[in-house]
């Protein structure tokens, strides 16, 4: 009883509901929630922003994202966030690109690339035990650079590249031949760019 002679009872929520009301997904109601948001948003969506939206962690949104890939669903994983394949619009030209350069130029070859009208679109190793790992970027600008290396100093992750002294291949994207020619240059310019004569030792 409280202190005015009312009787107080405890507040009990209903089952299947959150503070303030907000019912609680099934696990699959929220696969479907969450697929249904990258359908209609073409935008790049953060982990975190999408595990605040749900009301749940950041490692359920990494769960929920692989069983909907594993179920087929185009999901791609980027800096920016997840978003799919289909939102992104592939520009009309695209080469791949064999180059090599230290961690810390990372940046700078990113940079010359997007400078030009480049887009990245991933990043490739030959790693000796699983073959063929390949990363998603999409970076298309300086403010995609700089969100990508924050992103990189933050988690202390390590770059594919240094899995294979630095050995590594682009897929670009551009609007014409002539981009990708000139960003064929301004890699070479900067020594990034591997050519046909022999390896270093």
């Amino acid at each position: 009883m409280g202190p005015s002679g009312v009787v107080e009872r405890p507040v009990t929520r209903r089952a299947g509901s959150l503070a303030g009301g907000v019912p609680r997904r099934t696990s699959a109601e929220r696969r479907a929630a969450l697929l249904a948001l990258l359908t209609a948003d073409s935008g790049a969506h953060p982990g975190d922003a999408l595990a605040k939206r749900f009301a749940v962690s950041r490692q359920a949104i990494v769960h929920d994202v692989a069983i909907l890939r594993a179920e087929g669903a185009p999901i791609v994983a980027t800096v920016r966030g997840y978003l799919l394949a289909a939102a992104v619009d592939r520009l009309p030209y695209r080469a791949v690109v064999a180059v090599r350069h230290r961690p810390e130029e990372t940046e700078d070859e990113l940079m010359t690339l997007v400078d030009l009208g480049i887009r990245v679109v991933d990043v490739v190793v030959e790693h000796p035990l699983y073959g063929e790992l390949r990363g998603e970027l999409h970076l298309a600008s300086p403010a995609d650079i700089r969100s990508w290396a924050e992103a990189t100093r933050r988690s202390g992750a390590h770059l594919l590249s240094e899995l294979t002294d630095g050995v590594h291949l682009h897929t670009l994207e551009a609007g014409s031949e002539t981009r990708l020619d000139d960003a064929r240059a301004a890699l070479a310019v900067r020594g990034f760019l591997l050519d046909g004569g022999e390896p270093e030792q």
